[in-house]
């Protein structure tokens, strides 16, 4: 008997997270101000440092960016703002 109450709560709560989800509004997406073309032997934390900018931001501004496979002339985003 004990199961099945539990695994009505557990059904319950998943349905109020997925409706709390959809109920967020949607994110809008950030366009970027400022870029940056990757020279030899750079790294993220390189070219965040000397943008004075932290390298969370850096990540957040290059959501998709893998840092330990950057290219010579790989644009970054430096500066963004959410539309």
């Amino acid at each position: 008997m004990a199961n099945r109450g539990t695994a009505a709560l557990v059904i319950a709560c998943l349905l109020v997270a997925v409706t709390l989800a959809d109920a967020l509004p949607p994110v809008s997406p950030l366009v970027c101000t400022k870029v940056y073309g990757v020279q030899k032997r750079e790294t993220c934390f390189a070219v965040a440092r000397a943008e004075g900018i932290t390298l969370k931001k850096f990540l957040r501004f290059n959501p998709n960016i893998n840092c330990d496979n950057l290219f010579i002339g790989q644009w970054v985003c430096l500066a963004a703002f959410r539309a």
